[in-house]
């Protein structure tokens, strides 16, 4: 019997779409060094390529390689990783040519925290995944629903047995010499600012 974990694994090696489940919302996602696995990603969720698609990663030391961490990423992430925070930072030498739409300069990170995806990045590296939604339509909480809006253009579905119903991740800007927030979400400001704190 086949391991839905492996098989979603290989299918975004290959270049192809997988369903998973985060801490958040479903997402979906491909691998991000290969522009035909991107353009599909863009393509199923009628995403503009302004949108730049984030990526997720199992560990702070692959984050790394992804985006280029000062001292105040490495206290978020020490402080909220794994979890509902994402960081859009400046690109390392290793992502400048990953096709993740028009801004070739920043990359947005994230781990997060829920097992299989954890799972599945654990065997594929840095993969790009956005909410499981078509754009500006709420992200469903089924996959039930998510089949029914992208069909067989996703390979692998990972389901929870019970309705994922969570709220996005907060997003910051650590590109400039302020923190930015681009996006409220599970994580308030206060935490973020007390994190850089302590």
């Amino acid at each position: 019997m086949s391991d839905p974990i492996e098989d979603a694994a290989a299918a975004a090696l290959a270049g192809e779409l997988i369903v998973l489940p985060t801490d958040t919302v479903y997402g979906i996602g491909t691998r991000p060094d290969e522009p035909a696995a991107t353009s599909r990603l863009f393509e199923a969720k009628g995403r503009p390529r302004s949108l730049e698609l984030p990526i997720l990663v199992a560990s702070v030391a692959e984050a790394r390689g992804v985006g280029e961490f000062d001292e105040r990423a490495e206290r978020l992430a020490g402080r909220l990783w794994p979890g509902g925070l994402t960081m859009v930072l400046r690109r390392t030498e290793a992502s400048r040519t990953w096709d993740l739409g028009e801004d070739v300069a920043t990359v947005a990170l994230r781990i997060p925290h829920h097992p299989m995806a954890l799972a599945v990045l654990s065997r594929t590296g840095p993969l790009a995944v956005t909410s499981a939604n078509r754009t500006g339509e709420p992200t469903p909480e089924s996959c039930e629903e998510l089949e029914a809006i992208f069909g067989d253009r996703v390979s692998v579905y990972l389901c929870e047995d019970r309705p994922l119903a969570g709220r996005p991740s907060t997003v910051v800007d650590l590109t400039g010499p302020e923190l930015r927030v681009l996006r409220s979400g599970t994580i308030d400001e206060p935490a973020i600012r007390s994190a850089l704190e302590d």
